[in-house]
């Protein structure tokens, strides 16, 4: 699970890029009933804190890079971001953006591209923890790594972060292999997400492997009807995975994609 006592190598933010902040964050608003606001110092049009019921889940910001879709970005904890950009160069993968200070030592951030292409970053807290909710309805509460090829993705996080895997079946028995993803260190009760590869042409985008967010939802076919209503499309289910709970795969208005689950605990 997801929690927001981060540990080196777990989840511990995620920020939206987006053509038009205000246009997304009306989206979201609406769609998790977050509450929005620029971050101290940015204008209306900025970078923007989500917050529901008043603790911090996630941000979006205009985006920066030439060519860049709509997409959102996990971030995972590390004690060193500078030690972080050098083992992911070492592992062979890119150092996007190098680490930076954010704020009045609110902590530094950078950002990566691993091998196969996909896109992630690294927070190194000082003032500024991340995450103030997670894992519970309208937070986030998994990450997900589509991978055209998941043993190269395994043996580059693994690099990086330490994180120790465990592959499973997917569930509804159609074959193929599902590896969770854990910080090193930790028990089962830390796994924070998942890898599975696919064939470049599921992907979309260019065959470009890519992290998604998850979010906890009271009522996935709910929460997917107010996708739908508010402009955001259906990509996949409402359908339900043994073992897992109700899930969809929904995208923004402006394309950046996103997993809706109910746990199968919740799940009716």
């Amino acid at each position: 699970m997801i929690t927001t006592d981060a540990v080196p190598g777990s989840p511990c933010w995620l920020d939206l890029g987006a053509p038009d902040v205000e246009v997304a964050a009306a989206f979201y608003r609406a769609v998790f009933g977050w509450r929005s606001a620029p971050q101290s110092g940015q204008e209306a049009g900025g970078y923007t804190l989500f917050r529901l019921d008043g603790s911090a889940v996630g941000a979006v910001g205009p985006l920066t890079e030439d060519g860049a879709r709509s997409a959102w970005t996990l971030y995972f904890h590390t004690p060193d971001a500078d030690a972080t950009a050098r083992a992911v160069e070492r592992a062979g993968g890119t150092v996007r953006v190098a680490p930076v200070e954010v704020g009045a030592d609110d902590g530094r951030f950078a950002q990566f591209t691993d091998p196969q292409g996909a896109q992630f970053a690294v927070w190194q807290p000082l003032k500024d923890p991340g995450l103030e909710a997670a894992d519970i309805p309208g937070a986030l509460c998994w990450t997900e790594l589509y991978t055209t090829d998941a043993a190269a993705a395994r043996a580059f996080y693994s690099t990086v972060f330490g994180w120790s895997t465990r592959d499973m079946p997917l569930p509804g028995g159609g074959g193929g292999t599902y590896t969770l993803l854990t910080p090193a260190n930790s028990g089962e009760d830390r796994t924070h997400g998942g890898l599975m590869e696919v064939p470049a042409d599921f992907l979309g985008r260019g065959g470009t492997p890519y992290w998604h967010p998850v979010f906890a939802s009271r009522d996935c076919d709910a929460t997917v009807g107010l996708v739908t209503g508010n402009g955001g499309t259906l990509s996949m289910g409402p359908e339900t995975a043994e073992g897992v709970g109700r899930l969809a795969v929904c995208t923004d208005p402006a394309g950046a994609e996103f997993v809706v689950l109910t746990p199968e605990e919740t799940a009716g």
